[in-house]
């Protein structure tokens, strides 16, 4: 007699092919394509590349200010460029911006000593330059994302004289005067977390660390969350090559080199420095006042990474006159690289970019 439909033997094959398209799912995204659009690498130093992506537009329809996108230490930026239909870097292309992307690549052990400052005092500025050279535009634009936002602001603040048009910084995690405001700043409390020991044992913080604490911050979104949403794309291509997509930039993360892991707790999270108006970088006091470009601050609204106590008071602390700020709906990630990026954030960007960039 044949089972009935719906009975348990059905139910468990049912389950069964279906963990199984979730599994295969999982080990295809490991190899996925990403960071598809075209680009060149104009300087290299060390791990660090500089990039410029193909325009897409002609010479006659494009923006006059070219700029340069900086993103986290932690993370690889095709965040920026995650596939060809959920681009960011392919949008601004098409609204004829000359796009440019500072990737700081991955850190071996010889670059164990560099600090967290170097990298907006030595390569940064130096990307700068090659980026003037090449375009011949001594008027450029920053836009920082996550921790990439405060090398920017530091980078600004540090070089007032930089014909910099405009400073956009997307989720930037600037102000740590409540040590409670976030998980992560929470779990990096100095009578918590011994960041000496961590760094003189380990050297390079590796990248399956860095995760961990991620995915620990919010487990059932991590553990559960995660893997339910794939089984909600399964059966819709498209849908499903995205969160493959964002699945492999989540696991494909980079270590944290381990001077400059322990110079941004100390001098940024737990003893909040520059919000405080006494950090010193290569020398230089850093005064956010010297920051006087015209400046965006895009906050996310669930964002538990870098929530809005920790990335909105960057306004006051800054000298810009023309200064906004945005409050987009989503989370740290998302506003960027989900759905939603192409409806709320990319336009939003754009659109203000655009009023700063001539033509």
């Amino acid at each position: 007699m044949a089972d009935a439909p719906g009975s348990a033997p059905d139910l468990l094959e049912a389950a069964t092919r279906r963990s199984a398209m979730q599994a295969q799912a999982v080990a295809e995204s490991l190899t996925l394509p990403v960071g598809l659009t075209p680009k060149d690498a104009v300087w290299r130093l060390g791990p660090v590349t500089l990039w410029r992506y193909r325009p897409t537009q002609p010479a006659a329809e494009r923006h006059l200010v070219p700029l340069l996108l900086v993103y986290a230490l932690i993370n690889k930026p095709y965040i920026f460029d995650l596939r060809p239909e959920r681009s960011f870097v392919s949008y601004l292309l098409d609204q004829g911006f000359d796009v440019w992307l500072l990737d700081w690549g991955t850190p071996g052990p010889e670059d164990n000593a560099t600090t967290f400052d170097d990298y907006a005092t030595e390569y940064l500025p130096r990307a700068v330059r090659r980026l003037q050279k090449t375009t011949g535009s001594e008027a450029f634009g920053l836009l920082g994302y996550c921790i990439g936002a405060v090398h920017t602001a530091l980078y600004a603040a540090l070089n007032p004289e930089a014909d910099l048009r405009y400073l956009a910084l997307v989720t930037p995690p600037i102000d740590f005067s409540d040590p409670d405001s976030s998980t992560f700043s929470r779990w990096l409390r100095a009578d918590r977390f011994d960041v000496d020991r961590v760094v003189d044992a380990l050297g390079l913080i590796p990248a399956n660390l860095i995760e961990t604490g991620s995915k620990w911050a919010r487990p059932v979104d991590n553990y559960v969350g995660t893997y339910h949403g794939l089984d909600a794309r399964l059966d819709r291509p498209q849908a499903r090559v995205m969160w493959q997509a964002l699945h492999r930039w989540i696991h494909d993360g980079v270590p944290f080199a381990g001077e400059a892991f322990r110079q941004w707790v100390k001098e940024y999270v737990q003893q909040n420095e520059l919000a405080r108006g006494v950090h010193v970088a290569a020398g230089q006091p850093v005064d956010l006042k010297q920051i006087t470009a015209p400046l965006l601050v895009v906050a996310a609204e669930y964002d538990h990474i870098v929530p809005l106590g920790q990335a909105t008071p960057v306004l006051d602390l800054v000298g810009s006159t023309d200064k906004r700020l945005e409050v987009v709906r989503g989370g740290h990630v998302g506003i960027m690289a989900g759905s939603a990026g192409p409806k709320r954030l990319w336009p939003l960007l754009s659109a203000w970019l655009t009023e700063r960039s001539g033509s």
